[in-house]
């Protein structure tokens, strides 16, 4: 089972539309490039008011972090 991603991106973390879909899409890209984890598991992203301040590349860097630490957590322990 491949894993699955989950958006939680509030308007009170980005009150204009086209920030909270500029950070979906960031958040989704990254997901679909592998970054993410390689076991089963269900993702949920949950934005935070800076996201909406920070340019792409800073989300990219700070999902590529997450994705890795998630995954030394989650999938070191279940069976391959």
């Amino acid at each position: 089972m491949p894993p699955r991603l989950g958006l939680a991106i509030s308007r009170k973390s980005a009150p204009r539309a086209v920030d909270r879909n500029r950070i979906k899409r960031v958040i989704r890209e990254s997901f679909r490039r592998g970054q993410a984890m390689r076991c089963a598991a269900d993702l949920v992203v949950l934005g935070r008011p800076p996201a909406r301040t920070a340019d792409n590349a800073t989300l990219v860097r700070s999902l590529r972090r997450h994705w890795t630490r998630l995954q030394e957590r989650l999938c070191a322990s279940s069976p391959a």
